[in-house]
């Protein structure tokens, strides 16, 4: 136990420090949301990498399929295909398009500007969007907090979440873009390193692959059985695949893309990030089922990873206490990484988007970097209520924010930056009809069932993003279509973020 707090105590007087170091270094809003876009390769690729695996992976992910077997994996192959597609297709063009459209600094500000949109409507209807489920996704990185605190340290649930949503509000309110992404890079070694070392020694003690077969039940490593032992639906699959749809449209690791220093910089970043997916996600499942090996029958399946580190390094030894320990600050990394990201997109909305783009224009650049702080401490609140429900699920807090932002953003990131015949009109529908599809999809809408009245992702089995995506991309082209033709200045601006710089940067 002391071990344990002297490590976590440590750790998180480094992410405080960090906070203050860059607090005298923000002096604008670009600074404060975008770092200045003086990002290198390494830091974007693994601060990005950071803000996406979150405690839904380390908890979660490694949980679920530890409780119901390698089925599971089809939600981590649709998460390395979005990570890898989305900066291959989307992180180049984005910097540089959001470098044309007005030096945007957010994504609804980006919008607005690809789209000539005097009315402010984009922007409004995005940063409105992104309130609602960054802050339910926000909530889940605080929920991940309590399970940890509470399992390490044995205190009260909401003490636990206290603590670890008050370090990630310290240095997020104090350092803003530049100390996030630092102390992201930070978190990703870290977590990398527990990913990794956890499930490598549990398979050791389990009897290697041998003792896993052996220990497991049968149909465990078939990815084509559900919980039950039964063929997994094609919806099942489709749903697990579908995840990948999300990264088209996530605001917190978009801004990576635009933070980058240069385009050259791009290429490096993307190959790292790719294999901070792929190994992360495979060593994720690794762990699952080494779990379920080698401590089979826990009641709460979210706890098995922090289990499994107390079991091997918790029994005494001072030789072992001091790494278990930096493999448990490796979860609250995970949890970190994302919260803090998550924190700061949403305070960018309602500072940057809701209040200085559409509200009041005529003050200073430190009237709104203060005003941003605010936002930021406001955001961790409302976040912080949320999850004091102690029955909420990090799972289920997590597939609802991501299915909302792939579906408000994802299509039509991609169509403003690949379709030149993209309009207002068309990218108001998208953003409307994706966001409400999912709000239906998931609770509006109930049809009798077997069991009585149900909701259409219980009727079906499909994951939300998947026919919301569809549904935003119908509407987009239909509405885009159906209306006028973008002015001349959007579609010269389009053309001339499509094609290579004369000069490299």
């Amino acid at each position: 136990m002391i071990i344990n707090t002297v490590t976590f105590t440590l750790y998180m007087v480094i992410l405080i420090f960090i906070g203050i170091f860059f607090y005298k270094k923000t002096s604008s809003l670009p600074d404060y949301f975008l770092g200045g876009r003086r990002l290198n390769a390494p830091v974007a690729a693994l601060s990005a990498h950071a803000s996406d695996m979150s405690g839904w992976l380390i908890l979660s992910f490694t949980g679920a399929v530890y409780a119901y077997g390698m089925g599971q994996i089809w939600i981590a192959a649709g998460l390395a295909l979005g990570t890898i597609f989305n900066w291959s297709f989307v992180a180049k063009r984005l910097r540089r398009y959001t470098i044309m459209a007005g030096s945007s600094i957010t994504i609804p500000e980006f919008f607005e500007n690809r789209f000539g949109d005097s009315s402010h409507l984009l922007r409004f209807v995005s940063a409105i969007f992104i309130m609602i489920f960054f802050t339910v996704y926000t909530a889940s990185g605080f929920v991940a907090c309590g399970i940890l605190f509470s399992a390490v340290f044995g205190i009260d649930y909401h003490i636990a979440m206290l603590i670890g949503a008050a370090v990630i509000l310290v240095y997020t309110f104090l350092g803003g873009f530049r100390a996030v992404s630092l102390t992201d890079f930070i978190h990703d070694l870290i977590f990398l390193a527990a990913i990794i070392g956890v499930p490598v020694i549990m398979l050791r003690l389990a009897g290697g692959f041998a003792g896993l077969a052996h220990n497991t039940g049968p149909g465990f490593f078939n990815v084509m059985l559900n919980e039950t032992g039964k063929p997994l639906s094609a919806a099942a699959v489709v749903s697990g695949l579908s995840w990948g749809l999300g990264y088209f449209g996530m605001p917190h690791i978009l801004v990576r893309f635009m933070a980058v220093k240069s385009e050259k910089a791009i290429l490096p970043a993307a190959v790292i990030s790719s294999l901070a997916i792929v190994i992360s996600l495979g060593f994720a499942a690794l762990a699952g089922a080494a779990g379920a090996a080698f401590i089979p029958g826990i009641d709460m399946p979210e706890y098995m990873f922090i289990t499994a580190i107390r079991k091997i390094f918790m029994n005494g030894s001072l030789f072992l206490a001091i790494p278990g320990s930096i493999f448990l600050c490796g979860v609250l990394a995970a949890i970190m990484s994302t919260a803090d990201s998550q924190i700061m997109v949403t305070a960018s909305a309602l500072s940057n988007d809701m209040y200085r783009g559409l509200v009041r224009t005529e003050h200073s650049d430190k009237y709104f970097l203060r005003f941003s702080r605010i936002s930021v401490a406001v955001i961790a609140f409302i976040a912080y209520i949320i999850a004091t429900n102690r029955e909420s699920s990090i799972m289920s807090l997590t597939s609802i924010a991501w299915s909302g932002f792939g579906s408000c953003f994802g299509a039509l990131m991609l169509l403003s930056l690949y379709w030149k015949r993209t309009n207002l009109p068309g990218a108001a529908a998208g953003i409307i009809s994706g966001g409400f599809a999912v709000m239906v999809w998931e609770y509006m809408i109930c049809i009798p069932g077997a069991s009585g009245w149900t909701t259409l992702r219980e009727a079906t089995g499909l994951y939300s993003l998947a026919p919301a995506f569809v549904i935003s991309l119908v509407c987009i082209i239909t509405v885009s279509l159906a209306t006028k033709e973008p002015q001349r200045e959007v579609t010269e601006k389009f053309e001339q973020a499509a094609s290579p710089p004369i000069f490299e940067e």
